[in-house]
């Protein structure tokens, strides 16, 4: 790329539309400073793209449109800028994203999750309590019909899991698993993607505590401080306690183990009125970082003290309701998606001790999701 066309990295965020979100934003992520600037939005392009996943190898943004009739959408990240946009059809105007094809249903009701898993896009439907999968053409596009598989189950919290209500999808690093937190059900669904082409059937299905309502997996890295770790380690961030489970991953036997508890905010914080919803994991696997809603804040994790995290500090979000969290690729910057104030925080991170220093703001109404494209600086 020569100096005319020389763009600087981008950030992606969604939002929700029926709640005055302006759909998917871009924004130019400064590479000295973290800094983001919006581009450009969506609109109504996709109804509430509440979540989104980066498949750069092939040029493409997936959105899931959380909605009643559930679906999911494609966009090509080197789209023409639309009419009358400064530099439209220059080189600044590339990187915008646009929509590739049409949305295509996922059979699920109230998407809030997806991830590509090798020649498929997986979805987790919150409403109906499922997992949706979906070819990908030649170009990427995810094709119809979508395959199901229907969770059954529930908790007992009544108001909350009075049925399945599937969160999250999260591939193992191997990439021969598929794993669902399902909030209802106080389980982590486990599907083997070997065959994924004849049916939709769960591997097994493992229970965590009843009540805590699991929500979000993340993979440690395979290294920590430099030195490479035995035993993968899975985390489970759940919704209704406040807390995160470490669990360990046998990538061979597709078996998770809950390994202990992590609270995420200290007992007088009122853990009942506090909503966990993210977890980011530093490259390097030394700490990660919690998005708690209600408690607005972060919890700083340590992942190097001892078997579990240990919980070293609260910073505050930036902003209300924290929905989302994003670390920058090399580990210097978080980013955090506050919902309810509608904005993006930026934070500079501490590498020794992994505390976060707020930097920045964005305005982004109703702002749930925000994903930073590989390669994004230092």
């Amino acid at each position: 790329m020569n100096s005319s066309t020389r763009r600087h990295p981008r950030a992606y965020i969604g939002s929700f539309t029926s709640a005055g979100g302006r759909g998917i934003t871009t924004a130019a992520l400064d590479p000295r400073t973290g800094a983001l600037s919006a581009l450009h939005h969506t609109d109504h392009t996709v109804a509430n793209p509440s979540f989104l996943a980066l498949a750069p190898s092939v040029g493409l943004l997936y959105a899931v449109s959380e909605t009643d009739r559930g679906a999911v959408a494609a966009l090509r990240l080197d789209g023409p800028g639309p009419a009358g946009s400064p530099g439209a059809g220059g080189p600044s105007a590339r990187a915008l994203p646009a929509l590739l094809g049409t949305t295509v249903p996922v059979e699920g009701a109230g998407p809030t999750h997806l991830a590509v898993a090798g020649n498929s896009l997986c979805t987790a439907n919150y409403t109906s309590g499922s997992v949706s999968m979906l070819p990908l053409r030649a170009d990427g596009a995810p094709a119809a019909p979508a395959r199901t598989h229907q969770h059954r189950g529930r908790g007992p919290v009544r108001e909350r899991q009075e049925g399945p209500h599937a969160h999250g999808v999260t591939p193992d690093p191997s990439g021969r698993w598929l794993l669902c937190t399902d909030l209802g059900t106080d389980s982590v669904w486990i599907y083997d993607l070997r065959d994924a082409d004849a049916s939709l059937r769960p591997h097994r299905e493992v229970p965590l505590r009843p009540g805590t309502g699991p929500r979000h997996l993340a993979f440690g890295p395979a290294h920590s401080g430099g030195r490479r770790i035995a035993d993968r380690r899975a985390y489970v961030v759940n919704e209704l306690d406040s807390t995160v489970v470490t669990c360990g991953w046998d990538p061979v036997r597709g078996t998770l183990e809950p390994l202990g508890e992590t609270r995420l905010v200290p007992p007088d914080h009122a853990a009942a009125a506090n909503h966990p919803s993210a977890l980011a994991i530093a490259p390097d696997g030394r700490f990660a970082w919690a998005a708690n809603r209600g408690d607005d804040s972060i919890a700083v994790l340590d992942l190097t003290s001892s078997a579990l995290p240990e919980r070293v500090a609260l910073v505050p979000s930036g902003g209300c309701w924290p929905r989302d969290l994003a670390v920058h690729p090399a580990g210097h910057r978080l980013y955090a998606a506050n919902e309810r104030s509608g904005d993006v925080t930026w934070f500079g991170i501490d590498p020794a001790t992994g505390m976060p220093r707020p930097a920045g703001s964005l305005p982004v109404p109703s702002a749930s999701c925000v994903v930073i494209e590989p390669g994004a600086g230092a």
